[in-house]
């Protein structure tokens, strides 16, 4: 096996269970194969590498989560990889309506060799956060950077860090007291792994070292934590710099989305 096969196969086997500590409000099911996640801002469903059902059977429990979300008024989104099996899961989720968002690739690098940090712009400081205030001003952050209503993340942020606030640690990059990039660690109990998520920055701040010293700080904190490698799901701007830092791309990951019919 490769590096990369090596590294893959940590990731398919550490990080495609149940996630611990559901906040409030949210809970796991399990319908054959597939973990169900409910009572976030649109549901969610995980599958392991090879969801081991072909043809009608397939079809039926993909049709069974759209309408299990359909009879809840939902959007859910089926989590799918680029090595996943079977090879038609894609086409099939298709067939029932679901709906690719924008492809990211899954890179994976040693938490140790992430810790070093450039210099910061003139006047911007990076915190740590805990504060309800501090993630709804994340969340109006996103929703400049997105040009979309983004509330759902200030109360997503905060519903994970009331359930198990030793497990995500989130981090604002401020400058004259507005946030300007924000991006917070996730850990995964009883892995080698911690995720890497958010790292959106306004377009006024970008290309000035504030992602590459955010993802420096959640690495320090990782490896304090003696976690050993830190996944990222990178879209096609942030892909290039984590590769410049050493990250190995091992896969890709497209969100498949149906959506309940506007009325």
């Amino acid at each position: 096996m490769t590096e990369i096969d090596d590294l893959l196969a940590a990731y398919d086997q550490q990080m495609r269970g149940t996630p611990p500590h559901p906040p409030a409000g949210v809970t796991y099911e399990q319908d054959g194969p597939l973990l169900r996640i409910v009572g976030q801002f649109r549901g969610f469903v995980s599958a392991p590498r090879d969801v081991g059902v072909r043809g009608g059977e397939l079809d039926r429990l993909i049709i069974r989560q759209r309408d299990y979300f359909a009879a809840r008024g939902e959007a859910v989104e089926w989590k799918t990889r680029g090595h996943d099996q079977p090879a038609d899961l894609t086409e099939r989720l298709r067939a029932a309506g679901f709906v690719p968002e924008e492809q990211e690739t899954v890179l994976i690098g040693l938490a140790k060799d992430m810790t070093a940090a450039p210099a910061l712009p003139g006047g911007v400081t990076l915190r740590q956060v805990t504060d309800d205030g501090d993630m709804r001003r994340i969340a109006a952050m996103e929703s400049v950077v997105w040009g979309q209503d983004w509330t759902w993340l200030g109360d997503d942020l905060i519903a994970r860090v009331s359930a198990a606030p030793d497990q995500i640690a989130v981090m604002v990059a401020e400058a004259d007291g507005e946030v300007v990039s924000a991006a917070w660690l996730v850990f995964r109990e009883g892995t080698e792994f911690a995720g890497l998520w958010g790292g959106s920055t306004l377009p006024a701040w970008r290309g000035r070292g504030i992602y590459r010293a955010l993802v420096a700080a959640r690495a320090e904190l990782a490896v304090a934590r003696d976690v050993r490698f830190l996944h990222v799901d990178a879209s096609d701007d942030s892909a290039p710099i984590l590769r410049r830092l050493g990250f190995r791309s091992v896969t890709t990951t497209t969100p498949y989305v149906w959506s309940p019919p506007q009325s």
